[in-house]
């Protein structure tokens, strides 16, 4: 087995009381609906459910101040969805959000920890 590289994992959430108004998974549902212009496309493009992916959107919607996702109904004809302006916005906010987290690998600091910490912990002292 290779010996595993310390490494930095920065996952950012945003919260909105208990639940998760914005994630990594949920702005990758978002990018997904501006591709597929549909829930149930993204959902098929990501490899989830329509009810998994309409209940992501359903929290993200209830979440912020506006609607990420407008929907319209009617089938493939006349539905769909899509990311309001609103909804475009906060996604390219918590990307460069995430890009910001990411860089912090490249300061200082990291470097600092990386190289104070072990690959992998001590075995236990026996007593």
């Amino acid at each position: 087995m290779p010996a595993a590289v310390p490494f930095l994992k920065i996952k950012l959430q945003l919260y909105c009381g208990d639940e998760i108004a914005m994630g990594p998974g949920k702005a990758d549902l978002l990018e997904a609906i501006e591709r597929e212009g549909s829930i149930s496309g993204a959902g098929r493009a990501l490899g989830m459910s329509y009810r998994r992916a309409w209940l992501l959107v359903d929290t993200m919607n209830r979440c912020w101040s506006e609607p990420l996702v407008e929907t319209a109904p009617g089938g493939a004809a006349r539905g769909g969805a899509r990311v309001t302006p609103f909804g475009g916005e906060v996604l390219r906010s918590f990307r460069a959000l995430q890009q910001q987290a990411a860089d912090i690998r490249e300061g200082p600091e990291w470097a600092t920890l990386q190289a104070a910490l072990r690959e992998v912990p001590k075995e236990h002292q026996k007593s």
